[in-house]
C-alpha cells in the first residue's frame, strides 16, 4: 500500500522488453541501501517489485499485466517518474490509501493556472468514472490528488505550486496520458453489494438483515 505522496521524481536509465513483458532501471535520490530485493515501490503509481539495486538505481521486473494495464512500457530513457516505497505501519498517512493497482490510462483534455495553481482535467472511460465522487481522492501517476469535479467520463483536480514543481505533473500536457487509480472503497463497496442489484435494489431492511445496520 501507498499514500501517493511523492518521495523522489527519478529518471529512465533503461527500459528493455523481454517479450510481452521487460525490465526497468530507474536513477533515485531515494537511500538504496534500505529498500531490499523483493520490496515494492510505486513507479508512476504502478507498484512495482525490486529486483535489483545499485547505489543510485534500482530494477523492476514488469509484467506484460503492467505493461497492458499502464504506460510504464512506453517508458523511455531520460524520462522522469515519480517514485514512493511502499507505506510503513505507523507512518503518517497524509495522502490517501493507494494499492499500486492502475486502473485505466486517463488523457489529459484541459490545462489552466491561476495564482501558481493549475487546474486539469482528464477524461477516462466511463467504467471507470463511476468510482469518482467530488472531493473523494485519486492518483494521478502516483500522486495523491483531491478531485474537484467528476463527469460521466472524467474529472478535474488542482494542483498546488509545491506539488506541480515536485512531480511529473508539469511536463503533461493537453492530449497526454497518464495512469489513474481510482478509490479503492468504491470498488469494494460495488462488490460487496452486487448480489442486491437483481433484486430490486438495496433497502434499508436488506441492510439490517444483512447486518450493515
Amino acid at each position: 500500500m501507498f499514500t501517493g505522496l511523492i518521495e523522489d521524481t527519478g529518471r529512465v536509465a533503461s527500459f528493455h522488453r523481454r517479450g510481452e513483458a521487460g525490465v526497468l532501471t530507474v536513477e533515485t535520490a531515494l537511500p538504496t541501501t534500505d529498500i531490499a530485493i523483493g520490496d515494492s515501490v510505486a513507479v508512476n503509481g504502478a507498484c512495482l517489485t525490486v529486483t535489483g539495486r545499485s547505489v543510485r538505481t534500482l530494477t523492476f521486473d514488469v509484467s506484460p499485466e503492467s505493461i497492458s494495464r499502464t504506460l510504464i512500457g512506453k517508458l523511455g530513457s531520460g524520462n522522469r517518474v515519480n517514485l514512493e516505497r511502499a507505506l510503513r505501519l505507523g507512518d503518517r498517512l497524509g495522502g490517501h490509501i493507494v494499492s499500486g493497482h492502475v486502473d485505466c490510462v486517463g488523457q489529459l483534455i484541459r490545462s489552466e493556472s491561476s495564482a501558481g495553481n493549475h487546474q486539469l482535467q482528464f477524461t477516462l472511460p466511463p467504467e471507470h468514472a463511476r468510482y469518482l465522487v467530488e472531493k473523494g481522492s485519486v492518483t494521478i501517476d502516483g500522486i495523491s490528488l483531491t478531485v474537484n469535479a467528476v463527469s460521466q467520463n472524467g474529472f478535474s483536480v488542482n494542483i498546488i505550486p509545491h506539488t506541480y514543481a515536485n512531480t511529473t505533473l508539469e511536463q503533461l500536457r493537453v492530449g497526454d496520458n497518464a495512469n489513474i487509480e481510482t478509490d479503492i472503497i468504491g470498488k469494494y463497496v460495488e462488490r460487496l453489494t452486487s448480489p442486491w442489484k437483481s433484486g430490486g435494489g438495496l433497502s434499508m431492511k436488506t441492510l439490517a438483515e444483512n447486518g450493515f445496520i
